[in-house]
């Protein structure tokens, strides 16, 4: 009998952590020409937020997406049904409703069989027929290492539309999944993880994030992002920085996959080398000494969670929604006033 197929041997990066670090994104960003104005253009990449979305003229958008990467998990079904859970999520973080999607695969022919790009892409079908969408159609290439990814197109009331720019002072702050995703397929490569720690965090990964479009429809619920590549700290970040505010956060209240087993896979040096890259492309704004927190909270996360700002006369109905979903119901932080010269984001442990 042949050996399984490990798809992460054949990849150097993981998930989202294959994201180009923010800072050189922003370099990269910054020599385009950006001098041409769209005017039904509602949201485009100004202010980083996680779609774009185009007035339809009739009180609707569409919101446009695409993200891929390469493998984080060894099993083909699997890596393509949490790909396509991540790709479809920045719809759902934008509240809207996801229509359709395609596939955009690179394969490496001269080292996988076709069939297990076929399981991949069979696992990216299944997550989409859970979303109601069909997977209509793709564009595939020979590359030198396996990535794949979905263009999804949705639909949203402009009324609805959550952006990530949008914080008010005095919002509250939820986070729909835990943290710690990176650190725990991190220990799979290593050969180190536990079947019940990388089991919970491939549940986390391929839970669709439907509860923002049930969120969208709160209007004190003033923005949403979802937590990806970036981490917690950086999503945070760009929601801060859109919006003129700063924010504290209560690390206790945070939600994470195991902590005591994160905390020994830390220990044994299972970090994602984008956690420390996360921390030196923003790490000049935030108040967060060195140790497990702060490569916890700059974590990759893969298909993470929603963050979600949210002013005090909608806070019990987020929560009764996130009970709904079966979510994590606390309360991770504060939104506050920004004073120059102080950092954007504190914590209190």
């Amino acid at each position: 009998m042949s050996d399984p197929i490990r798809l992460t041997q054949y990849s150097h990066g993981a998930g989202c952590g294959c994201k180009i670090a923010p800072a050189v994104l922003h370099t990269m960003l910054s020599c385009m020409n950006r001098e041409t104005h769209y005017p039904n253009l509602v949201v485009g990449n100004d202010t980083k937020d996680d779609a774009a979305v185009v007035d339809l003229g009739d009180g609707t958008g569409i919101v446009s997406t695409t993200d891929f990467f390469m493998p984080i998990v060894d099993d083909p079904h699997t890596f393509g049904r949490i790909a396509a859970a991540n790709a479809i999520s920045d719809i759902y973080a934008m509240g809207g409703t996801p229509l359709m999607a395609i596939a955009i695969l690179g394969w490496p022919v001269d080292k996988l069989a076709p069939e297990v790009a076929g399981e991949v892409l069979e696992g990216g079908r299944s997550i989409c027929a859970e979303a109601g969408i069909p997977l209509a159609g793709g564009h595939s290439i020979d590359s030198p290492e396996p990535i794949f990814g979905l263009a999804v197109t949705g639909r949203v009331p402009l009324a609805n539309l959550k952006a990530n720019a949008s914080a008010h002072i005095g919002d509250v702050l939820f986070l729909t999944k835990p943290l710690g995703v990176g650190m725990v397929t991190t220990a799979e490569k290593k050969g180190l993880v536990s079947k019940e720690h990388i089991l919970s965090a491939i549940e986390c990964m391929t839970s669709l994030n439907k509860v923002g479009e049930k969120l969208s429809e709160l209007p004190a619920v003033n923005a949403m992002t979802d937590v990806t590549g970036f981490g917690f700290m950086g999503h945070l970040l760009e929601m801060c920085q859109g919006s003129g505010t700063a924010a504290q956060i209560d690390v206790k209240a945070v939600p994470t996959l195991d902590r005591v087993a994160l905390m020994e896979y830390h220990k044994q040096g299972c970090v994602p080398g984008g956690a420390r890259r996360n921390f030196m492309s923003y790490g000049e704004f935030l108040d967060l000494p060195e140790g497990f927190t702060r490569d916890l909270l700059c974590d990759p996360q893969t298909s993470g969670g929603l963050l979600v700002s949210v002013g005090s006369e909608s806070v019990e109905s987020v929560k009764e929604i996130l009970r709904e979903f079966n979510l994590p119901v606390s309360i991770v932080g504060v939104i506050t006033e920004h004073t120059a010269g102080h950092k954007i984001v504190t914590i209190q442990e």
